[in-house]
């Protein structure tokens, strides 16, 4: 941490006692959450479910984006199963694939939750004044998305796994959309697959709740310098400070490679990331790869 950040000890005991205020005002130690008889970790299982609607929830999506150990979640589905809430059972197009349903019950205690949720979240903002409430609420947002960035994993994949092939088409799509010409991925220059494996190079997807969410690669050139290619935030993160965290975490294994010298190239419609270049310390270059789809080409040396 730098010298104005809190120590680490520091931060780590505010966290906690931010921790512990919200849990204790949101009722969360309640036995029965919201006088509804079972415990807060059944009663968000019941809301997930009901917001997939009617096609139900997969277990592994809710896994995935509740972060839930498998144990844990087949022990509270059974539960609501015992209750008549929640009806379990293998996908229409997928035998494999286990499904959550809300029943009829299920459908009536959602409801309910929201009422009672709705009734708890008056309780802690009419005590305020308009001021407090606006400040409060300013307050979590910001809170919501430092948190949601912070839920970002960010790991090595295969350049031909489903996330790491699902991440590049978006990028190309997206790219499609914003240049003035268009974008073909014929027209621009290839970067086979084995450019992007180790030890010729490497390939990071961002992954939030299990979905990608993010892509960069990297290949290396020898004694010349190493290339970042294919940088890609999902518009869904932006603004989450994830395109700065890759470019951060490809030049780290860039020097691991290595490299001590990265370039890479971008379209001048894509103001946002020539910007974060620049402010991560890249120096403007001339053309060193003849991309077609090329304006600007940037260097910077790490270390």
């Amino acid at each position: 941490m730098n010298g104005t950040a809190p120590a680490h000890g520091e931060a780590i005991a505010r966290v906690r006692r931010f921790n512990r205020t919200v849990t204790e005002r949101i009722g969360a130690l309640d036995e029965g959450y919201l006088a509804r008889g079972r415990p807060l970790g059944q009663s968000r299982l019941l809301w997930e479910i009901g917001a997939a609607g009617g096609t139900g929830a997969e277990l592994r999506e809710l896994r995935e984006r509740l972060d839930l150990d498998s144990g844990y979640l087949s022990r509270q589905l059974r539960a609501l199963e015992a209750d008549g809430l929640v009806r379990v059972e293998a996908a229409a197009s997928d035998s494999r694939v286990r499904v959550a349903h809300l029943t009829g019950e299920g459908v009536v205690e959602r409801a309910e939750l929201d009422r009672s949720s709705d009734a708890l979240v008056d309780g802690i903002l009419d005590p305020l004044t308009d001021r407090q409430r606006d400040r409060l609420l300013a307050a979590m947002d910001e809170v919501e998305r430092l948190m949601t960035a912070s839920a970002v994993e960010v790991r090595v994949v295969d350049p031909s796994d489903p996330a790491a092939r699902a991440s590049v088409a978006a990028y190309f799509a997206e790219l499609a959309e914003r240049f003035d010409l268009g974008f073909d991925p014929g027209h621009t220059r290839p970067t086979p697959d084995d450019e992007f494996r180790e030890p010729h190079g490497t390939f990071l997807v961002a992954f939030l709740h299990g979905e990608p969410v993010g892509c960069v690669g990297l290949k290396l050139h020898g004694d010349e310098p190493a290339e970042i290619k294919r940088l890609w935030v999902a518009s869904s993160t932006r603004g989450l400070g994830l395109g700065g965290r890759l470019l951060r975490e490809i030049e780290q294994a860039a020097l691991r490679l290595g490299a001590r010298v990265v370039r890479l190239d971008t379209n001048r419609t894509l103001t946002e990331a020539i910007a974060m270049y620049r402010t991560h310390g890249y120096d403007e270059i001339p053309d060193f790869n003849g991309e077609p789809y090329a304006d600007f080409w940037f260097e910077k040396r790490l270390g």
